[in-house]
This record gives structure tokens, C-alpha cells and sequence, in this order.
């Protein structure tokens, strides 16, 4: 398993190394942290958290206990949605670590929480903590290697994770070089990869589940809707009534064009989890579907659920930016956020949102530089087409425009709810 990522893609590393100086998107072409293990159902997860939570009342200086019961308040996070879990896993871990400042479950923990509150500077450095206490650990290369890429440090987090899976090839490890070939345009290479994290994830529950919905999302990112409709239907086999597998089958049956079925597929990953992406995912499809009231009150739900998540410690700039420009939401006031999320968040993502709000604004000239960064991997990723689509047309240069619709379209001719259909108007 020895240079997984860097021997399988040596030319595209090549090139990133010379042109270098990531995103919760509504996108299903978005890749979250892989998860690490088989998790357990959510019953159990809470019958844990309660049996964990009365051993504690009477050793409350357990330092395995805190371990393990910050842990499980994560998984919790993961299963319901709710992140006051966050703030819950971050008083017990920091309690462990205060007890045992050396402690590498605590420390790694923290650094794990840190990536899922894109609080990705804390992350690196919880993750190199964690690395000088046990160099030999693979996960901390993990959390070291998605802090970097969400950085826009790609070839330095792209060698974290080939360490990672040289220390241990197993899923987690799999699913990152899989994330990595992505971001580099090498969707086959992408997809081997997540295919040895499904061999490894195999009668897994829902970490088969899991990886099945990495397979499915890649798939769609290029349009090839069968296997991701395939995958999203085995995904809920593996693991009934999964709410990242049925986001992936409202995605893939709106590829289809059934839009009613991409609807009710999405209520239930809502009604499960009521995350943001999934939240607007609905409000997009509804009002595609022409029910306008109805995506109100998803749009209008979605400013709670990121009030929720910026009190639990969870920084949502990036997202709130993006979802705001494309909704016509307070531009100007979007734009400087976005500008701050950039800064945090120096990635391919953090270029491209920044790049369509200064486009959405006006500043079109300066947008091109952002775009242009958002672009350098050589990612296949029609939403970036697009927008750079918009700028150029915003710049007066209609046929640059049209060639970037149709990249955007040849490579998924429903890569968005709200704007395939404009870069289909782009290109008349």
C-alpha cells in the first residue's frame, strides 16, 4: 500500500506541487471525513453514553471513561445532527487531556472534533500533537492530512494520507486517497480506491453505508447517474434508513429527472438529520418543483440550524456564505463573509465560493483570479465550471462562457438544482 495516493497519481501531484503557492456544499460532490470504524446503531450509541455517563458520577477522574464517552458523544453528533454533542465530547475530552496531558485518545478526539467544527488550524495542530505522542498511529495522519487539504496545503495533507494508508490500509485511509484523487480530476483512480474502502467496509453496517454513499456521489459527479442511484439503494440495504444515503438518492433520482421522488427521498434524509445541505438540498427541489412555500420554510429552517451550530462551537461562514449568494441573500454582506471564510479556509472551495460571490456582486475582474485558484487541481467539478462560466460572461467574453456551460454540462447535465438549467440558457 506504500504511496497509494502519490505512486497512483505522480503526474498530478507533479503539477500540484508547481501550481500551489476543499466543504459541506449542498454538492454531492462534496467529500466529508471518512469515517474510521464500524459505528454502532443509534440506540446503542445513547445505551453507551448513559452507562458511560453513571460510571463517571462515581469516578469522575476515569481517564478512559472521559475518553470513551467523548467519543460517543461524537458518534451521537454523527447519528442525530445535533451539535450540542460538540460542546458536550469537547468539556469531557479537555477534562481527560487536563488529567492526562499526554493522553492520545483525548488529543486525537479534540482533533477529530476540530475537523467536524471546520475549525481546521486547531485540527492541524491537535493532529500534530497527536503524531509526536505516537508517530505510528495512522488516524492522526487522518485528521493531519484533512485539516491540511481543507487549508488548501494539498500536497503536504495528499502525503499525510499516504503515510496513513502505508500505517494502516483500511477504510478510513482508502476513503481519503479516494477524496484526494478526486480533488485531483482522477475519478477512476477515485473510484478504485473507494472500492477497496467497500472490500474492507463489506456486512459493516453503516460504514458500508458510508463508503457505498462516497461511491454514489463520485459517480454523480460525473453524470454517471446508474451507479449512483445503484449504490444510494445499497447503501440503505447495508444500513435502512441512513440519512446520508437517502441525500444520494434524492441527488441521483433529480439526475434521473424524477424530481418528486428526489423530494421524498430528501424529506426522510431531513426528517433523520436535519442538516443544512440536506435542508436546502429540499427548499432547491421544491422550488424547482414549483412550490414556493414549501421552500420557504426549508430556507427559512436552515438560519436556525446554523444559529444551533455557530453556538456548539462550529464555524459555518464558508456554507452560510454559499448558500446566501446563491439565494440572492444579503450580497454584500455575503461577500465580506465569504472573504473571511476564504481567509479560514484558504482550499479550492474557500477560492471558488469567494470567486461566485464577488462575481454575484459585480467585482468580476477579481473574481477570475479566485476562480482560477478554485480550478488549479484540475478537479472535475461542473459547479466550478459554471461559475467560472458567469465570470467570464460577466467580463464580456460570451463564447469563454459557453465553453464553461459546456464542460459544466458534458460533465453533469444536472450538476445543480438551482443552476443547470441556467447554464443551459448560458449556452443559447
Amino acid at each position: 500500500m506504500k504511496r497509494l495516493l502519490i505512486g497512483g497519481t505522480a503526474a498530478g501531484l507533479a503539477a500540484t506541487a508547481l501550481l500551489l503557492g476543499g466543504a459541506l456544499r449542498g454538492s454531492p460532490s462534496a467529500s466529508s471525513a471518512p469515517v474510521a470504524n464500524p459505528a454502532p446503531a443509534a440506540d446503542s450509541t445513547a445505551a453507551q453514553i448513559a452507562k458511560l455517563q453513571a460510571e463517571l458520577r462515581g469516578s469522575r477522574d476515569d481517564v478512559n471513561g472521559l475518553d470513551a464517552l467523548g467519543l460517543d458523544y461524537q458518534q451521537r453528533a454523527r447519528e442525530t445532527g445535533d451539535p450540542t454533542y460538540y460542546t458536550k465530547s469537547d468539556e469531557v475530552l479537555s477534562r481527560a487531556l487536563r488529567l492526562a496531558p499526554r493522553d492520545l485518545l483525548a488529543t486525537g478526539g479534540l482533533g477529530s472534533l476540530a475537523l467536524s467544527r471546520h475549525r481546521f488550524r486547531e485540527a492541524l495542530a491537535l493532529g500534530r500533537r497527536a503524531r509526536a505522542i505516537s508517530p505510528t498511529t495512522a488516524r492522526n495522519y487522518g485528521v493531519i492530512g484533512d485539516a491540511l487539504v481543507e487549508l488548501g496545503r494539498y500536497r503536504q495533507g495528499f502525503q499525510a494520507f499516504d503515510t496513513m494508508a502505508t500505517l494502516r490500509p483500511d477504510v478510513s485511509s482508502y476513503a481519503r486517497v479516494g477524496h484526494a484523487r478526486l480533488l485531483l480530476g482522477d475519478v477512476a483512480g477515485a473510484t478504485s480506491a473507494l472500492r477497496l474502502a467497500l472490500d474492507a467496509s463489506l456486512g459493516q453496517g453503516e460504514t458500508e453505508a458510508w463508503t457505498r454513499v462516497q461511491l454514489s456521489k463520485a459517480a454523480f459527479s460525473v453524470g454517471r447517474v446508474a451507479p449512483a442511484l445503484a449504490q444510494a439503494r445499497a447503501a440503505l440495504r447495508a444500513f435502512p434508513g441512513y440519512a446520508p444515503a437517502y441525500d444520494a438518492l434524492a441527488w441521483a433520482e433529480y439526475g434521473r429527472g424524477r424530481i418528486h421522488a428526489a423530494i421524498a427521498a430528501e424529506k426522510l434524509a431531513v426528517d433523520r438529520i436535519p442538516l443544512p445541505q440536506y435542508v436546502a438540498m429540499l427548499g432547491d427541489l421544491q422550488r424547482a418543483a414549483r412550490r414556493p412555500a414549501e421552500a420557504r420554510k426549508q430556507y427559512a429552517l436552515i438560519g436556525a440550524i446554523q444559529r444551533l451550530l455557530v453556538a456548539n462551537g462550529v464555524d459555518t461562514d464558508l456554507e452560510t456564505a454559499l448558500f446566501d449568494v446563491d439565494h440572492g441573500i444579503r450580497l454584500r454582506s455575503s461577500l465580506a463573509l465569504a472573504r473571511r471564510a476564504q481567509r479560514e479556509r484558504p482550499s479550492i472551495d474557500g477560492d471558488d465560493v469567494l470567486a461566485w460571490a464577488l462575481a454575484r456582486t459585480g467585482h468580476c475582474r477579481e473574481a477570475l483570479g479566485y476562480s482560477n485558484s478554485a480550478l488549479r487541481l484540475g478537479t472535475r467539478d461542473a459547479l466550478k465550471l459554471f461559475h467560472r462560466g458567469m465570470i467570464e460572461r460577466c467580463l464580456g467574453n460570451p463564447a469563454a462562457a459557453r465553453g464553461s456551460f459546456r464542460r459544466a454540462l458534458a460533465l453533469n447535465p444536472r450538476f445543480a438544482v438551482l443552476w443547470a438549467q441556467a447554464a443551459r440558457k448560458g449556452l443559447r
